[in-house]
């Protein structure tokens, strides 16, 4: 795809999500008194364009390069016994495995110093909307992305199904950093959500919430956290650059980042209290 035909990409692209988001953001605004041109908008602006001119290529290459390996060693009786099961299992099957995934790589991302180093990037982000979803380096990017799809990958899923599976996720994502709060009642134990996702940025690398698409792998392992208000402070505790260029390079350079590895196995074991109200009813 040569240079116009990104641009163009990029300019449809931002006008389609401001059409869906911004809406969204005036109807059901989690934070009421955030302009839409708040702080740090311009360097989310320069992450999107980042993401579609650039960074998305390269994830999608490498997504590529990775199911092709996965091809050559994964066996083909296996993904005939997989592809003989009713199509429904298999979206069940997949969209389960992707979460739990999801979970605990986000977890890792959270504990481990070498990739927090990459994920913090995103955590940066002091006012959340549809825009600053975007704040993420490339390289976590394709951490992430490949853990979403590597089920996908394993079931030998066609091309144009998995295409259709990150578009649905991408959309998902950019909804649950939007600057909403919806009254889901007892469907947020069933469905993520932004006030859900918004607590997850809240100033603390532990906040919990680490699930996208449902909450039920943070229920079951302890970390649902689901207060009846927004959060006083995102970001992290350190100030930040609001330089794109900074947030590129930075997590490449050696030396140690904000907060500390620590070993995942011990947390599951005795894991700290999580502020919940699941015994509470739920607000409507």
């Amino acid at each position: 795809m040569n240079t116009l035909a990104l641009a163009a990409t990029a300019v449809i692209s931002f006008g389609f999500l401001s059409l869906v988001f911004r809406p969204l953001e005036l109807a059901f605004p989690a934070k009421p008194a955030q302009p839409l041109f708040r702080q740090a908008w311009l360097t989310d602006l320069f992450f999107f364009l980042g993401q579609y001119l650039l960074w998305n290529g390269i994830v999608v290459g490498a997504l590529l390069f990775f199911s092709r390996w996965l091809d050559a060693v994964i066996p083909t009786n296996f993904r005939l016994g997989l592809a003989s099961q009713p199509w429904w299992l298999q979206a069940v099957e997949v969209v389960l495995l992707s979460d739990l995934l999801v979970y605990w790589g986000h977890r890792l991302q959270h504990r481990v110093g070498f990739l927090w180093r990459f994920h913090s990037v995103h955590h940066s982000a002091e006012h959340l909307d549809w825009l600053a979803a975007h704040r993420e380096h490339p390289l976590d990017t394709i951490f992430t992305m490949g853990l979403i799809n590597l089920p996908a990958f394993v079931f030998g899923f066609p091309l144009e199904t998995i295409i259709a599976f990150i578009t649905f996720r991408g959309i998902w994502a950019i909804f649950i950093h939007s600057n909403v709060r919806v009254p889901l009642g007892p469907l947020r134990m069933l469905l993520g959500s932004p006030d859900l996702h918004h607590w997850h940025h809240e100033c603390s690398r532990d906040a919990g919430n680490y699930a996208n698409i449902s909450p039920l792998m943070d229920i079951l392992f302890g970390t649902y956290r689901c207060p009846d208000h927004e959060p006083e402070r995102l970001g992290l505790p350190e100030p930040q650059s609001h330089n794109y260029l900074t947030y590129m390079i930075k997590p490449l350079l050696p030396g140690k980042r904000s907060g500390q590895s620590t070993d995942l196995a011990a947390e599951v074991v005795q894991s700290r209290p999580i502020e919940t109200n699941l015994s509470e009813p739920l607000p409507v």
